[in-house]
């Protein structure tokens, strides 16, 4: 029965990891979309946010039953609600993908934002990107190194966001209004992409070490 029961936990972890790639390879499609103005790899992301809803709904179950045949307890019982909380959020960041590629599809052939913030929604869009796939890989192995770096690359992502409010509400701004709604969306879709990932990479790290990490942004 014992095995039976690490068998389930080994499956819930796998399937964290394929949300988790699902997750990578939307928020790449939306970024690329949102800058190169990619009406195609916009529908693309959008299309992989069913999967990923899918996906997190039989990963739901499937905790849900091992809590009620299995009735974990101490560490055993933290992964399992971890993992319900992990999936909530793995769920969010494909909508915030989502919400990217469909700001790009709306104003295609156009691009989204002035071409004064475009340099910074790139940076942006690498730095989520990079997150997301690092986001991944934390969740295969456990690497408490990558649990710090994501954090640290949140702080750059929060930079950037603030570089963009700055940019709207200063004197020199010269764009309309559907541009400052535009903007000011897109860099709130970016900033909250990376704090869901910061709060998955805390969790993995409270379950690897025991210890509560404190981070204001997730």
């Amino acid at each position: 029965m014992r095995e039976v029961f690490q068998q389930e936990l080994a499956e819930v972890q796998d399937r964290l990891v394929e949300i988790s790639r699902l997750v990578a390879i939307s928020i790449d499609k939306a970024t690329r979309a949102f800058n190169e103005s990619d009406v195609g790899l916009a529908d693309e992301a959008i299309s992989e946010d069913e999967k990923i809803d899918e996906l997190t709904i039989e990963l739901d179950e499937l905790a849900i039953t091992i809590l009620a045949r299995q009735q974990p307890v101490a560490r055993d019982l933290r992964i399992v609600v971890s993992a319900l909380r992990i999936s909530a959020s793995l769920e969010r960041m494909g909508d915030l993908s989502t919400h990217i590629a469909q700001l790009a599809r709306y104003r295609f052939p156009d691009k989204v934002v002035p071409k004064s913030l475009r340099a910074t929604f790139a940076e942006m869009g690498t730095l989520v990107t990079a997150i997301a796939h690092m986001l991944t890989a934390l969740l295969t192995n456990e690497d408490m190194k990558l649990a710090e770096t994501i954090r640290n690359e949140d702080d750059k992502v929060d930079a950037l966001h603030l570089s963009v409010f700055d940019a709207v509400l200063g004197a020199t701004w010269k764009g309309q209004a559907a541009d400052t709604v535009d903007s000011t969306l897109a860099s709130r879709y970016h900033e909250r992409f990376a704090d869901h990932a910061v709060s998955i990479a805390k969790k993995v790290q409270y379950l690897g070490t025991g210890a509560w990490q404190q981070n204001t942004n997730a």
